[in-house]
């Protein structure tokens, strides 16, 4: 080790004693703390029979003035608490001095020229370069830290054409979901006048003559646009040079008010493929058009919504697709759209042990991820589906990218795990070799942390992973205060990568663990099946017997366990502690989907019934009823510390989720755990917050933990 990280650590080491001192003079954490009065209403709703009441239903209004003063007021006693704590500082300090380093975004290829993000350090937002060679002094394409002064104006979208001549790209203001597409020159950097409106999970798709672009978008929304659902999603194109106005459409369905649409142009420019999604379902239905052909016809190719279906490419009619159909773990086949009856179909890479979870053709060559027990293993097919090598990882952790055209001879990927910062890799096909293209340098020492994986099990005695990380040499006394991470929804896995925010939590001597419970993909469609609808309740018992196994094993206790997880894993969180108050010594649900009653009533909140059901079909209520964090709240239980955090401006759960919930808790709380709210102003549900906002709210975070689990950092 060198002279300066011994400094460095020493200083942390320093750091973080101060901080133990500083905590040791606060007052209590569960001194009395003067919540904001309430108001509550007289609302009732029968849900089959079932009367249900409401009485925080006006906070739902976040146009209202009153709502405006509840979030103030529920705003001051939060930050008046967090201010008290002298530890918060010197977190903040200490996360931001460990962010202050070079990242960089995954580079790719269009029209001889290299793209890619890059952020200097302490940047709001990235910043879009160009250059014509890797070696080549690269120049500034877009920068959305000029969009605005306060850097909570982002990048959403970014679509180059094939000849590298032209950049459609999204903007985003305050985190919302919702984008404006702009049209940049490469060569000047001047947009064109070309302006998109009301787009909302789409991308831009160039035709292969770089005249106009693919893209979806709702219509403009009548009511309030950050909270009113949103239905009839249209597919358009759009030529350069035209107003929106005159924009052709492409594809609707006015009788599926649901489904909402994708088009992408395949390589060769003769096909635009056209992915029909209902919901967040997994399962999505397939048809294109013939681009050159003169009638425009839609041909339903894949229509019967029975399985997963990923467009991978083509040669010609025959088309790839990655697909869980007759393989709940992945497989890839090939349909020859001459001859598309199923009878016809050809496997290329069969169903394998590890779970595919996604599947990309460069240079010829399929490169498939697959998850081995939640961590990455990359192999490479020929088109033909011949193995032809497994890709050498620098270890356990997660690899993604290889991103490109069948036509390159090179890709880019990224490498991560607990320890290992993000590191940017450039493949050769030719000599099958990777190099380092951009690898970070994050002032730490690696080899004082250890991670295991270890195996328990559930309630129902299923066999769940989960990750551990912590300074090597832990004592196992049941001393050490320990964050426990999860998701446990909409097949999403979560596999080992690296965060600053995490390696600031370790370095105070706490324990990082990370279940992979059911509900996410982690092995397959059999595994996400299990923790959804009427399954929800095995993610809340695979993430209760994570923390019991903690305790039991010696890692923590009951008062120095934290749990936290963000969306569904806010979900998560709330029905969790509402199920086992006892167990928890402190509650992070973030932007938590936590009124399972209403979720329906709000955006896009209607797309998540396939994952939990629907609370008009009265099976679905009575599950959702069941869990429902803000409906389970008994009062005078002692709850654990909790601080709910939301946003303003977040149009994907809306914070009337937290605000109803953390009424609800307070006004249920039997014991002076303090339970607060911490309302983000100009920001959404995650995406494009600025890096100042980012770490402010960890370190608030990580300030409450300090201080409510009575840590001493070392």
């Amino acid at each position: 080790m060198n002279a300066r990280r011994v400094t460095r650590l020493a200083l942390a080491v320093a750091f973080f004693a101060t901080a133990a001192i500083g905590y040791a003079q606060t007052r209590s954490p569960t001194a009395h703390l003067p919540y904001p009065k309430t108001r509550t209403v007289d609302q009732v709703d029968d849900y089959h029979g079932t009367k249900v009441a409401d009485p925080y239903r006006w906070l739902e209004d976040l146009d209202s003035e009153e709502t405006a003063a509840w979030v103030a007021a529920q705003n001051e006693v939060t930050f008046k608490f967090l201010e008290e704590i002298p530890a918060r500082e010197k977190i903040k300090e200490r996360i931001t001095y460990l962010w202050d380093f070079e990242k960089y975004g995954l580079p790719f290829k269009e029209g001889g020229r290299y793209f890619y993000s890059r952020n200097d350090g302490l940047q709001p937002q990235y910043v879009l370069y160009v250059t014509e060679a890797l070696d080549a002094e690269p120049r500034v394409l877009i920068d959305p830290n000029k969009f605005s002064t306060d850097g909570t104006v982002a990048l959403a979208g970014l679509s180059i054409s094939e000849d590298g001549k032209l950049a459609a790209y999204g903007v985003s203001t305050g985190g919302s979901d919702w984008a404006t597409y702009k049209v940049r020159n490469v060569d000047t950097g001047e947009d064109l006048p070309d302006e998109i409106r009301w787009t909302k999970f789409s991308g831009a798709s160039w035709t292969k003559d770089g005249q106009g672009f693919f893209y979806s978008r709702f219509d403009e929304p009548a009511g309030n646009l950050l909270k009113e659902p949103t239905y009839y999603h249209k597919l358009y194109y759009h030529r350069i040079g035209t107003a929106q106005a005159d924009d052709r459409l492409v594809y609707h369905r006015p009788d599926q008010k649901e489904w909402e649409f994708g088009g992408y142009v395949t390589e060769d420019g003769q096909y635009l493929i056209i992915v029909v999604n209902h919901g967040t379902e997994r399962k999505n239905r397939v048809y294109y058009q013939d681009l050159k052909a003169n009638d425009g016809q839609t041909v339903q190719l894949l229509d019967d919504f029975d399985a997963q279906y990923d467009f991978l490419g083509n040669d010609g009619p025959l088309f790839w697709f990655f697909t869980d159909l007759d393989a709940p773990r992945g497989r890839v086949i090939a349909i020859d759209t001459r001859q598309p009856q199923r009878e016809n179909w050809k496997e290329l890479i069969p169903q394998a042990e590890e779970t595919l979870r996604g599947v990309s053709v460069v240079g010829d060559t399929f490169f498939a991820g697959y998850l081995q027990d939640a961590h990455s293993i990359v192999r490479l097919f020929d088109l033909t589906g011949k193995l032809l090598r497994e890709l050498e990882l620098p270890g356990l952790g997660s690899a993604g990218g290889f991103r490109g055209k069948r036509t390159d001879r090179e890709t880019f990927y990224s490498f991560t795990s607990f320890s290992y910062p993000a590191t940017i890799f450039r493949y050769d096909l030719e000599t099958g070799r990777s190099e380092v293209f951009r690898r970070p340098k994050v002032d730490f020492d690696p080899d004082q942390y250890e991670t295991k994986q270890i195996f328990y099990h559930s309630k129902d005695g299923t066999r769940i992973p989960m990750f551990i990380t912590h300074k090597k040499g832990l004592k196992l006394d049941g001393s050490n205060a320990t964050l426990l991470y999860g998701y446990g929804g909409f097949n999403v896995s979560l596999t080992p990568y690296f965060s600053v925010a995490r390696l600031a939590w370790l370095e105070m001597g706490g324990v990082f663990a990370l279940p992979n419970i059911r509900g996410g993909g982690e092995y397959g469609t059999e595994w996400h099946d299990a923790g959804k609808l009427h399954n929800k309740q095995n993610c809340f018992d695979d993430f209760i017997a994570a923390a019991e196994w903690l305790i039991d094993n010696q890692y923590t206790s009951s008062r120095k366990l934290a749990i936290m997880g963000g969306s569904n894993g806010g979900l998560l969180v709330g029905a969790c502690m509402t199920q086992r108050p006892e167990l928890f010594g402190a509650c992070l649900p973030a932007v938590g989907v936590l009124d399972m009653l209403r979720f329906t009533k709000f955006t896009i909140g209607w797309e998540w019934v396939s994952d939990y059901g629907s609370p008009d079909d009265p099976a679905g209520f009575e599950t959702l009823y069941k869990y429902s964090p803000l409906h389970n709240l008994k009062p005078g239980t002692c709850y654990p510390p909790t601080l709910v955090t939301t946003a303003d401006h977040d149009d994907r759960v809306v914070p009337a989720h937290s605000f109803k919930f953390i009424s609800a808790l307070q006004a249920a709380q039997g014991c002076e755990n303090p339970v607060l709210i911490r309302i983000e102003t100009k920001a959404g549900h995650g995406g494009g917050k600025p890096t100042q906002k980012i770490i402010e709210e960890i370190s608030d975070e990580y300030a409450f933990l300090v201080r409510v689990l009575d840590m001493q950092p070392n």
